[in-house]
């Protein structure tokens, strides 16, 4: 039986873009999980509840990073 693999789907980020975001939980490496357009994005230093501006660092094609800003 063929596997089929999904669709590739772009990501909504791209790096170097800002946004305001609302951290709702916290990855294996304690970092913080923020979603946009259901996409995740993983914060360093956050904490969950947080409301943070964050700069988008690197995209994957499943994820991406970013870091507070301001």
């Amino acid at each position: 039986m063929e596997r089929k693999s999904l669709p590739s789907r772009k990501p909504p980020v791209k790096r170097g873009e800002r946004y305001k975001v609302r951290i709702e939980g916290l990855g294996k490496g304690g970092d913080g999980i923020a979603r946009i357009k259901g996409f995740v994005i993983f914060v360093p230093n956050t904490e969950v509840g947080e409301e943070v501006q964050i700069e988008i660092k690197s995209v994957k094609e499943r994820f991406a990073f970013g870091e507070v800003v301001g």
